[in-house]
């Protein structure tokens, strides 16, 4: 096993359990994710585990790397969900529920990832700020050492980008 490798895999198992509980919370706060706060982090290993630079990061730094590869697997999980419902011409879903036009759960998730790419472009701080918050569960003093800012700073602009992101996401179709 390579140095990097196996301080990659020291600094996993110290940060397991606290990716778990942040993953527990964003599956909290996406009722209709399917993929367990285990999976959520296992699969979030995998892509890490494909890149042993993870390893020569601080631990903060590490956490906001697995916060972006937690959005990948929640988004590809979606986009998966999504695929199999559609289904294509071998799969057909008869339905007498009353929500038949209600919003897919899986759509909420894609639609926030594209929401969240957008703002990357407009103000990529933000979206940053945003990605390390909720899926990278960072509380304002973390974002604000990993941002190099202050945490007033870090406020204000989680309550900017929650207030775009809100609009955002009401317009999405």
């Amino acid at each position: 096993m390579s140095g990097d490798q196996a301080a990659l895999d020291a600094l996993f198992s110290l940060t397991y359990e606290e990716l778990r509980r942040l993953a527990q919370r964003v599956r909290s706060g996406e009722p209709g994710v399917s993929i367990t706060p285990t999976t959520l982090v296992n699969e979030a290993w995998l892509k890490l585990a494909a890149s042993p630079a993870a390893a020569n990061t601080s631990p903060l730094h590490f956490k906001r790397i697995a916060a972006r590869a937690m959005r990948q697997v929640l988004v590809e999980a979606a986009r998966r969900r999504r695929a199999e419902k559609r289904g294509g011409a071998q799969v057909v879903h008869v339905t007498l529920d009353h929500d038949i036009g209600a919003r897919d759960e899986s759509d909420d998730v894609i639609a926030l990832h594209d929401a969240l790419d957008r703002l990357a472009v407009l103000a990529p701080r933000q979206a940053l700020l945003v990605e390390s918050r909720y899926f990278g569960g960072l509380d304002v003093g973390e974002t604000a050492e990993l941002l190099g800012v202050s945490e007033s700073t870090v406020l204000r602009e989680w309550r900017v980008a929650r207030a775009w992101l809100a609009r955002e996401l009401q317009t999405a179709p």
